[in-house]
């Protein structure tokens, strides 16, 4: 039976009848805890060594109904990188790696998103794996929230893999190990105007997908 089940063919009715494209499909798990940059670090992505079977069946489900929906990407938070902690970031890697796996045994990329670490630590991770299965969605605000890159620059870095890009802005942390504030698009510290000209010098060519997490009036 195909993964979609029957909610997922009335989903399939309703975008043919409106006539939608989806871009990408994105995947979140129940176990991750964004109440803090602490519990986050712990409990984000394919980090917590409890929870990886449920991570590995639930991402490969969902790659499988990704195919189906004939999209080519699927988005996650893989997780906070640490180049710094040799035992962890071998299983980090082998973990991303396993799940770049399925995502390319199902005809479909992973696109990371990124934020959670600098760009210059992103080209690192992407390019020591070097797969096919894996790429990249850039969020300029998450780069802000988390207080780790320029936006401006980041993406100048890793443009060669970047897929998709979110509009979302943020304001800075004055209170160092606490999360930035997400605004509405442009009227926080990402720069938009130059943001965009940036992806426009780089070549970029694919979605800008409107992302907003905040505020009482999202829209």
């Amino acid at each position: 039976a195909p993964a979609l089940g029957e909610h997922g063919q009335a989903y399939l009715d309703a975008v043919k009848k409106e006539g939608w494209i989806i871009t990408s499909t994105m995947l979140h798990f129940e176990h991750e805890d964004y109440t803090t940059l602490d519990t986050i670090k712990v409990t984000g992505g394919v980090a917590p060594d409890a929870q990886w079977p449920l991570i590995l069946d639930h991402f490969t489900r969902a790659a499988k109904i990704t195919s189906e929906l004939n999209v080519k990407y699927l988005q996650m938070h893989v997780g906070f990188l640490n180049h710094h902690d040799a035992v962890y970031a071998k299983k980090f890697m082998a973990r991303v790696r396993a799940l770049a796996d399925i995502a390319a045994a199902n005809n479909i990329v992973l696109i990371m998103e990124t934020g959670q670490e600098s760009a210059e630590e992103m080209l690192q991770f992407i390019e020591s794996l070097n797969h096919p299965g894996l790429a990249l969605n850039i969020d300029p605000a998450n780069l802000i929230l988390y207080n780790t890159d320029e936006p401006v620059s980041a993406v100048k870095k890793i443009a060669r893999y970047v897929r998709q890009v979110h509009a979302k802005d943020a304001r800075r942390t004055t209170t160092p190990g606490t999360w930035g504030q997400e605004v509405p698009w442009g009227e926080g510290e990402v720069n938009t105007d130059a943001f965009l000209r940036a992806l426009d010098e780089v070549g970029f060519c694919g979605v800008i997908a409107v992302e907003r997490e905040a505020g009482i009036q999202r829209a």
